[in-house]
């Protein structure tokens, strides 16, 4: 894993694979130093909590690289059918599990990607997509989550104080 601080003028691929990294350990760093109580309490009146999110984000590169571009069938992957249902925490959910998870699912995902090129195409929904808009696809996915887990997390911080 690399940060895309250390490839600014790097190949596309590499920066394109730094940029997913950097934004996958800010998902990941959300749950740094939280309590599973803090972790999943809701602040928002959605299903959005911190917990939550870095769930969503291991559903995220599920559906996108181990479903999508290693071709298995999200039913044996196990995947909720819904966007909504992959914020949803069960008892089994705490800090150190979903934390697991993530890196599980991470580390899978650069190995998937790892035997594909750039340019091979996807089935999708709005048509077909190649691993390089799928790369993009996650930095903007991730940013956007990792940003309203700052949030959550600057909240809950700050109740401490």
């Amino acid at each position: 894993m690399s940060d895309a601080r250390d490839v600014p003028v790097a190949g596309e691929r590499a920066l394109l694979e730094a940029m997913v990294d950097r934004q996958r350990a800010a998902v990941a760093g959300l749950l740094d130093d939280l309590t599973d109580a803090e972790a999943r309490e809701r602040l928002v009146p959605s299903l959005t909590t911190v917990l939550g999110l870095v769930k969503h984000a291991t559903f995220v590169e599920r559906v996108w690289f181990h479903s999508r571009v290693a071709g298995v069938p999200r039913r044996e992957l196990g995947l909720p059918d819904t966007v909504d249902e992959s914020f949803v925490l069960t008892t089994d959910d705490t800090v150190a599990s979903v934390r697991a998870a993530h890196a599980e699912a991470c580390d899978r995902s650069r190995a998937i990607a790892a035997e594909h090129d750039l340019d091979e195409t996807y089935p999708w929904h709005h048509g077909p997509v190649s691993l390089r808009y799928i790369h993009a696809h996650m930095v903007a996915e991730l940013a956007r989550h990792a940003g309203h887990g700052d949030i959550l997390v600057e909240q809950l911080r700050a109740r401490r104080a």
